[in-house]
């Protein structure tokens, strides 16, 4: 966000593993893209109705995982760890064409993610950005869980926080303003999940891919891995990591503030559907100054596009 223009790749990026819950290798290109295009994913393994777009409302499958699909049923998976990243640099347009239908789930962070998409060097264009600020509290619950945004100046602020009761993980909170902060350890945190879990997941058809090397295992107070925790909040640090990658389903970069409990892929795709299903909810806004940092904006350089 030091620039206020819209920001493609200078290069394409390549990215290759196995899923983690269909076991299959892919190969990921990420390619530059023209202003106004957004994120568009493209099915190259299939020759018709191969786009897919990562809208909340084309989102059909939130069990472990962020799924996309279009009209024809053809499916991207696994999508929140690159969007996270895509979102995290500032990338607003990019064509990512993928040879399978999950996202590889490289070491289970968006750290190599990152660390490619940088390698290849980002693009300023002349289209400003457009960004969408909530202009209500909204809250969605699911019992005792909750996810909320509400109106925030000039930032995107997310609070989150967990409760286990596996003695390791226990209650964890973090918070960060996602385009001020220093986000290294939000991008290198893994998914994780528990030992007496795993057979479950796989019995409904998941997780043929995961492993010790991308995924952390926690059983009683040990963790499983040989590389141990990479900080002290990592389980709370990639939940915010798939929080973020939901988020950019959006379509745009947000200025609100989300505060969640116990949350997960389903409460932030139904937090956006109900955002968006009021148009008093929220506001798109066009940044109309190219060259001045976001955080000495003032009303006088936005423009309501809604």
């Amino acid at each position: 966000m030091s620039l206020l223009s819209q920001k493609t790749l200078k290069k394409t990026a390549t990215f290759s593993g196995v899923g983690l819950h269909n076991g299959k290798f892919a190969k990921v290109l990420v390619k530059p893209s023209e202003p106004n295009t957004g994120i568009v994913f493209k099915r190259v393994d299939l020759q018709s109705n191969n786009y897919v777009y990562p809208s909340f409302s084309n989102v059909t499958n939130t069990l472990l995982n962020t799924t996309i699909s279009n009209e024809h049923g053809v499916k991207v998976s696994t999508i929140e760890h690159l969007m996270g990243a895509l979102f995290g640099l500032g990338i607003d347009n990019a064509l990512v064409e993928i040879n399978n239908e999950e996202i590889p789930i490289l070491d289970g962070s968006a750290k190599e993610f990152i660390e490619i998409l940088k390698s290849c060097g980002l693009e300023k264009s002349e289209a400003p950005i457009k960004i969408i600020k909530i202009q209500k509290k909204i809250t969605y619950y699911q019992g005792e869980k909750f996810i909320s945004i509400e109106p925030s100046k000039l930032s995107l602020d997310i609070n989150f926080k967990l409760k286990f009761e596996n003695c390791l993980i226990g209650n964890q909170e973090n918070k960060v303003n996602v385009y001020e902060d220093d986000l290294l350890d939000i991008f290198n945190s893994r998914t994780f999940c528990l030992f007496d879990d795993v057979e479950k997941i796989k019995e409904k058809g998941l997780a043929k891919g995961g492993s010790l090397n991308n995924a952390i295992v926690v059983k009683g107070n040990e963790i499983l891995n040989s590389e141990k925790l990479r900080n002290p909040k990592e389980f709370v640090n990639h939940k915010i990591l798939d929080c973020i990658g939901d988020l950019y389903t959006s379509g745009y970069r947000i200025i609100g503030s989300v505060n969640c409990s116990q949350g997960g892929h389903f409460l932030t795709n139904q937090l956006l559907k109900k955002v968006f299903d009021n148009k008093e909810n929220f506001s798109i806004i066009e940044i109309q100054e190219r060259n001045l940092p976001h955080t000495i904006l003032n009303k006088t350089l936005l423009k309501s596009i809604a």
